[in-house]
């Protein structure tokens, strides 16, 4: 065997060793679509809770949501509704409190205010919370991870 001769096959080699690499790394990956804390039924719904822990606390905050953060409280103007938003203030960026007794998502950084449904009430916030579709199915609470 001459120098050429091994210096091709060493080529070749090489490349056979990398070739499966390359093959996994180009390959699709399926998307994760439900983690354990956050079971995906099938139409979409994620679980952020228990309506009971909603009863008890006025609110419940999942800030690991996979669609962002959510915050979800009762709409204490319809009965048994429940209200999820975004809970980022599009002003600062600032987590928004609900102020049940104001009907109202309080922003503490510069108190922006938003209704139920995310419409700003009281500036300097222009834009509204994005807010999530969301509903009570037996003991939990589940919410749907696309904005609407």
């Amino acid at each position: 065997m001459d120098r050429r001769e091994f210096l091709t096959w060493m080529g070749v080699g090489g490349i056979a060793t990398y070739l499966p690499v390359a093959l996994v790394a180009c390959s699709p990956k399926e998307p994760k679509t439900e983690s354990p804390s956050h079971p995906v039924n099938s139409a979409g719904f994620k679980s952020v809770g228990k309506v009971a822990d909603l009863d008890k606390n006025g609110q419940i905050l999942d800030k690991e949501f996979p669609g962002g953060a959510v915050l979800v409280v009762r709409n204490q103007d319809s009965q048994g509704a429940i209200a999820a938003v975004n809970p980022s203030c599009p002003h600062a960026g600032c987590i928004v409190a609900w102020k049940a007794e104001q009907k109202e998502f309080v922003c503490p950084c510069h108190d922006s205010k938003f209704a139920i449904d995310g419409k700003v009430v009281q500036g300097p916030a222009k834009k509204p919370l994005p807010i999530y579709e969301a509903k009570l199915e037996g003991d939990s609470i589940l919410v749907k991870g696309s904005k609407i």
